[in-house]
C-alpha cells in the first residue's frame, strides 16, 4: 500500500531533479545522461579486493548527481526513479556480459536467458521504505534488456537467514565478516538458477562484501555466477581503471580455533542491515 501511494504521489506532485535540484523535473535531461551514459561504465574494484568478489562492472561513481538520485529512490522513495536508474544498470550489465565472454550471449545455447540476481535488502529496511531498492532497479534493468534483444529475467530469490549487524562503521574486513553466511537461496529455487549465466545486482558497491555473499549464496544453490553490475561504485573505486590495484586482498579474521567466523559482529551494533 506505501509504495503504491508513493507511486501515485509521484506522478502528481511537483517534484525537483533528484540529481540538481532542478525544479518541476524528476530527473532532468542532464542528469539523465549523466546517470545512463554508456561510455562511463567500466569494470571496478574496491579497495582491498575482498576473495570471491566477481568481475564488477558500474555505471558511475557513487557522487554528486548519482549519488543524490539513487538516494533519493532509495530512501525517500522517488519511485519514478527507477526507470533511469534500471538504464543505467542495463548498461553496466551490457559492459559486464562483454567483459566476461567477448559479447552478449557468446557461448551460450540460443534463447539461453541471462538471469539477474538482485542483493537483497533486510525485511525490517524493505518494511520502513515501502520497497525493495534493488530489486525494482533490478526489474527495470531487465525490461531494458529485452528491449535490446537480450533474454534477461529478474530472480529474486535470495534472502537473508540471519540477522546481521549494521554495516556503517565497519572496516572492509569486518564488512565481510559480518555478512559472511548471511544470505541463501529459497528452497527450489536451484533449478531456476541453473537455466542461464547470473549476474547478481545491486544499485551501489562500496567494499563489495554483498557481492560476495550473493555470489556465494547463488553458487551454492547451483548457480553460474558470471559477473557483478551495480550502478555506482565509490569514487576510489571507481577510479582504479585497467588492472586490478596492487593491493593486499582482504580476508575476515578468524577465531582461535582457525577458522573464518560466520556470525560476525551481529549482536555488536544493532541488527539493522545497510548496504
Amino acid at each position: 500500500m506505501r509504495s503504491w501511494c508513493r507511486e501515485l504521489a509521484d506522478l502528481v506532485l511537483p517534484v525537483d531533479c533528484a540529481g540538481c535540484g532542478r525544479v518541476r523535473s524528476a530527473l532532468c535531461d542532464g542528469c539523465r545522461e549523466k546517470l545512463c551514459d554508456a561510455g562511463t561504465v567500466r569494470r571496478v574494484w574496491p579497495d582491498p579486493v575482498p576473495p570471491g568478489l566477481p568481475a564488477v562492472y558500474a555505471a558511475g561513481a557513487y557522487e554528486d548527481q548519482v549519488r543524490a538520485v539513487l538516494l533519493a529512490h532509495k530512501e525517500r522513495g522517488a519511485l519514478r526513479l527507477a526507470e533511469p536508474l534500471g538504464e543505467a544498470l542495463a548498461e553496466s550489465v551490457r559492459a559486464a556480459m562483454r567483459g566476461v565472454g567477448g559479447g552478449e550471449g557468446e557461448g551460450e545455447a540460443p534463447h539461453t536467458p541471462l538471469l539477474l540476481v538482485p542483493v537483497p535488502s533486510a525485511r525490517r529496511a524493505t518494511a520502513a521504505r515501502g520497497h525493495d531498492p534493488a530489486r525494482r532497479v533490478a526489474l527495470r534493468a531487465a525490461r531494458e534488456l529485452r528491449r535490446g534483444g537480450v533474454s534477461a529475467r529478474v530472480l529474486a530469490v535470495l534472502r537473508q537467514r540471519r540477522l546481521v549487524a549494521d554495516q556503517a562503521g565497519l572496516s572492509a574486513a569486518e564488512r565481510l565478516e559480518n555478512l559472511a553466511g548471511a544470505l541463501e537461496a529459497v528452497s527450489g529455487s536451484g533449478r531456476l538458477l541453473r537455466v542461464g549465466p547470473v549476474v547478481v545486482v545491486d544499485d551501489v558497491m562500496t567494499t563489495g562484501a554483498s557481492l560476495v555473499e550473493a555470489a556465494r549464496a547463488v553458487r551454492e544453490a547451483g548457480g553460474r555466477v558470471c559477473a557483478a553490475a551495480v550502478v555506482a561504485a565509490t569514487p576510489r573505486a571507481f577510479g582504479l581503471v585497467g588492472a586490478v590495484p596492487s593491493v593486499r586482498r582482504v580476508s575476515p579474521p578468524e577465531d582461535s580455533a582457525g577458522g573464518r567466523r560466520s556470525r560476525g559482529r551481529a549482536g555488536d551494533r544493532g541488527r539493522r542491515r545497510e548496504r
